[in-house]
């Protein structure tokens, strides 16, 4: 008979026994809490196995906190975290009492917030590209003088070229992708500059926002939108878990 462990998802203030309408990785039977002092890990039934990153796992390990989140605050663990040992039940409630003050501030600091993402994307990539020309005479230069020029000759040259052009892309994100926040940020409680995905990203951003001011920062958005649209695609993601804000991560070796 396989071993059967806990999969984690989120912590959340609860008192009673609870059962959620949703069911968990591998649909190992419904999605639960295990309580202890007043706070809750939300589980499911699992296998003692390491989880992939699929987009199968991470949509599934997602639906249950956005499930959860329509009823508590809570604080996301780390994808692909399992109790695995013999007792995965009384592990959980000891990590529950011996990290009761950090979970219990981290849960009055997420109390009535929100994750909301902005996603903004240059509708064309040529013409940014012939932005930068127009206003970088050293690229422009560079450029002139590769034209009449075998690729073989100037394979170094346009190795340089395509620097020049990485450089002056970047510092046109960073001015774009701040004139964009501004507005934002002062709205937000926290903001989380993530990577950009593409180079039509101009920025990746996450912003922690009081659930009283969601209507005002959808119009700050909103308002995004018409100014920049016929140049910028906004895309406008939440609201959500708090992901970027909060990530528990469980090292079970320390509780043993």
């Amino acid at each position: 008979m396989a071993e059967v462990g806990k999969y984690l998802y989120c912590i959340i203030p609860c008192q009673e026994d609870r059962t959620f309408d949703e069911v968990g990785l591998d649909d190992d039977g419904l999605v639960h809490t295990v309580c202890c002092k007043g706070l809750a890990v939300v589980v499911s039934d699992s296998p003692v196995k390491q989880y992939e990153s699929t987009r199968k796992n991470m949509m599934a390990h997602e639906r249950v906190l956005e499930k959860v989140m329509m009823e508590f605050t809570l604080l996301p663990v780390r994808f692909g975290t399992v109790a695995d040992s013999a007792s995965p039940t009384q592990d959980i409630q000891k990590l529950l009492r011996n990290r009761f003050e950090e979970f219990s501030r981290l849960l009055g600091d997420m109390e009535g917030k929100v994750e909301l993402g902005l996603k903004p994307f240059w509708r064309d990539e040529k013409a940014v590209f012939e932005e930068i020309v127009a206003g970088n005479a050293g690229i422009r230069r560079l450029r002139g003088s590769l034209s009449q020029k075998s690729p073989e000759a100037t394979h170094f040259d346009r190795i340089r070229l395509g620097e020049m052009v990485k450089v002056a892309l970047n510092r046109k994100r960073a001015k774009e992708a701040a004139e964009i926040l501004l507005p934002l940020r002062r709205i937000a409680h926290s903001v989380r500059e993530n990577e950009v995905l593409a180079d039509r990203m101009v920025v990746n951003a996450a912003f922690l926002v009081d659930r009283s001011r969601e209507p005002e920062f959808d119009q700050a958005v909103r308002e995004l939108d018409e100014q920049l649209g016929q140049r910028i695609a906004i895309k406008y993601i939440g609201p959500v878990p708090p992901y970027n804000f909060i990530n528990i991560v469980v090292n079970w070796k320390e509780l043993r």
